[in-house]
């Protein structure tokens, strides 16, 4: 897929927040971060693999200050106990389907322990970090197409220019009762001491359609009256919001930042119903944490509390414009059993319903 072409919110005439983007608008303009996916789409066969790598070195060997926060807990995330208990990620992050973590894990621990050999020898062991939204509407779920290859395939072919919509792990998820998938914006903050990036990476996979708002313009309502055929499904999903940044936090500066998620995500009008599982992993490349200890004392930077309120603002303004960007990017898909869900561009056109 030529992501140049790729029609994005903004091409829609919707600008969202206040704060200006960064140069590509992706969670790749934290300096270092790169996104893979391998997508699997053919008939029953709906779904595939994303991974996002934090920084281009060793993540064992040099840990990034990370957090985790549970908006609704429907989810089988792997990794974020030890996150939290530590307030560190050590590997990448792989998000896929929910009945392909196990092979997820089994993947990025081969991936850890092909480049660490003293994993297991003269260290201890590590902590595989994988995320799932369920897609079986229109993936035979049940079938477990993903190999450890094509996580292997996902980690070894990252790069800056993030694919959008019906791709990798978003290939066959729902979003507001429309076709969902990947996302992804950034947001830049300036402070008297620097300028920074925020960038959000979303799996959508929530919501129904009579709530879908854009601007807040109801634009849900305006389709749900339109497309009298789609029935609109109970929200069962989820979404899996990934925060980078090189903004320089402490753990506990990142979890307050990460839990600002859900005011993007009520923008869109989300209501974080009881069945669906929203979880975000945030971190910050501005500090990189030694595995071997040393005989000094580290010193982490952090802003002052007073300067959280531009990255409460660029974490929301991101994380909504990177949903509606999963929407707007994603193309229409029939999948298992005939099962299928329309684009969000394909409708507007149809109807001449305006952003």
């Amino acid at each position: 897929m030529d992501t140049q072409r790729q029609k994005r919110i903004r091409d829609y005439g919707v600008k969202i927040g206040k704060l200006e983007t960064g140069t590509q608008n992706s969670i790749t303009d934290v300096a270092g971060v790169t996104v893979g996916h391998v997508t699997l789409s053919q008939e029953d066969m709906q779904t595939g693999v994303t991974a996002i790598l934090p920084h281009q070195g060793s993540l064992f060997k040099e840990k990034l200050i990370a957090s985790t926060h549970v908006i609704n807990g429907f989810g089988k995330t792997m990794g974020t106990i030890q996150i939290n208990e530590l307030g560190t990620l050590e590997t990448p992050i792989l998000l896929t389907n929910t009945l392909s973590i196990g092979t997820a894990a089994d993947a990025l621990i081969e991936y850890m322990l092909e480049r660490n050999p003293e994993i297991g020898r003269t260290t201890g062991t590590v902590n595989p970090v994988v995320c799932e939204c369920n897609d079986m509407f229109l993936n035979d779920v049940r079938a477990r197409f993903i190999t450890r290859d094509h996580f292997h395939r996902a980690l070894e072919n990252t790069s800056s220019k993030v694919e959008e919509g019906t791709v990798g792990a978003g290939t066959g998820m729902l979003c507001y009762s429309l076709k969902g998938g990947i996302g992804t914006a950034s947001r830049i903050m300036k402070l008297d001491h620097g300028t920074y990036t925020m960038g959000i990476l979303v799996l959508t996979n929530f919501g129904i359609l009579s709530d879908l708002t854009v601007n807040g313009n109801p634009v849900g309502e305006e389709l749900k009256k339109a497309i009298l055929k789609t029935r609109e499904e109970k929200d069962k999903g989820s979404v899996i919001i990934i925060a980078g940044t090189d903004l320089p936090v402490s753990e506990r500066q990142l979890n307050r930042i990460i839990k600002r998620t859900v005011t993007g995500l009520s923008r869109t009008g989300s209501i974080i119903t009881t069945g669906s599982g929203e979880v975000v992993i945030g971190f910050s490349t501005a500090t990189k944490i030694p595995h071997d200890q040393t005989s000094q004392c580290m010193t982490v930077p952090m802003i002052h509390e007073e300067e959280m309120d531009v990255a409460f603002r660029a974490i929301g303004e991101a994380t909504e414009e990177a949903v509606l960007n999963s929407l707007i990017t994603a193309t229409h898909v029939v999948g298992r059993d005939g099962n299928e869900r329309p684009a969000l561009k394909d409708l507007l056109e149809e109807y001449n319903i305006k952003l």
